[in-house]
């Protein structure tokens, strides 16, 4: 395990619109406010085939193959994220999300695309440490946390 200590920063609160695109919406307002750390929250819906990456294929092969799923119709939707600038500085969301319609539910990484169907609402509470940030990791693929 590695840690760093770090103080909240500034707090935004965010309505995304129809068809707004996770990731890209919250990492192009990370990049403008120059928000290098923070901690977010997805609250609202998703429109149908959105994309959501539900785990390797096969958990021991490298680098992993993503497992992925298209919603299919309309879904609720609930999700907590972290951003971290990568090697070259930009911020770089890692969310995860939970996604019901009905009685079903299907919860994974937005990082292929989800977008917002009618209702976004985003909370990102800024984290005010240069300790971490996310870098390339070559065996897997993933862009790890890195902390110094």
């Amino acid at each position: 395990m590695q840690f760093t200590e770090a103080k909240l920063g500034r707090t935004f609160v965010l309505r995304l619109h129809d068809g707004d695109r996770l990731p890209e919406a919250l990492e192009r307002f990370a990049a403008q406010q120059k928000v290098s750390a923070a901690v977010c929250f997805f609250l609202g819906g998703a429109k149908e085939k959105s994309r959501i990456v539900v785990g390797p294929k096969d958990g021991e092969e490298l680098p992993p193959e993503p497992m992925l799923t298209l919603l299919n119709g309309v879904h609720e939707a609930c999700g907590v994220g972290t951003i971290f600038a990568d090697e070259e500085g930009k911020p770089k969301l890692h969310m995860h999300a939970s996604f019901g319609r009905k009685t079903s539910t299907v919860t994974g990484c937005v990082r292929m695309g989800v977008d917002v169907w009618r209702i976004g609402e985003v909370v990102i509470l800024e984290i005010a440490a240069d300790a971490a940030r996310r870098a390339k990791d070559k065996e897997t693929g993933f862009e790890f946390l890195e902390v110094t």
